[in-house]
């Protein structure tokens, strides 16, 4: 017959990894607490043109009186806030997972723009910004001969 170290903490371990599953298979079915906490951001996309740069904003929801678009040196600044529904009371919810709230959402710009040329749309949702690039931003193409 052997003797075993009794190790008291093992125990304490298994316990805790356990817990710790537990709250993450919880709380991977909800938003993540930091969101709740900050609020939410749009998603973007950033495109580029040979004359423009573009960023496509998420906002779902939104009226576009409530956007508020800012550009300071290369830095583009989105804010507005999503109203949340009027709660019903006959309504017993099992799930909310759509974000309300204040959002602000900045970018730096990888070029300079022309700022007195940007157009800004909202069409289905989305947020359409062109910012024309300055001339110095634009690419020059130089042919190269070949002899």
């Amino acid at each position: 017959m052997a003797l075993v170290p009794w190790k008291p903490f093992d125990e304490f371990t298994t316990f805790r990894r356990e817990m710790d599953r537990l709250w993450d298979r919880f709380f991977s079915e909800r938003p993540a607490l930091d969101m709740l906490e900050k609020g939410w951001e749009p998603t973007m996309d950033i495109t580029e043109t040979k004359s423009d740069l573009i960023v496509k904003a998420e906002l779902p929801g939104i009226d576009p009186k409530e956007i508020d678009i800012s550009l300071t040196g290369d830095t583009l600044t989105i804010k507005g806030e999503k109203q949340q529904e009027k709660e019903e009371k006959e309504e017993n919810y099992y799930r909310i997972e759509r974000s309300y709230g204040i959002f602000s959402r900045t970018i730096k710009l990888p070029m300079s723009v022309q700022n007195d040329r940007i157009k800004a749309s909202y069409q289905h949702g989305v947020l359409k910004i062109t910012l024309p690039k300055s001339e110095e931003a634009k690419q020059k193409q130089i042919k190269i001969k070949v002899e």
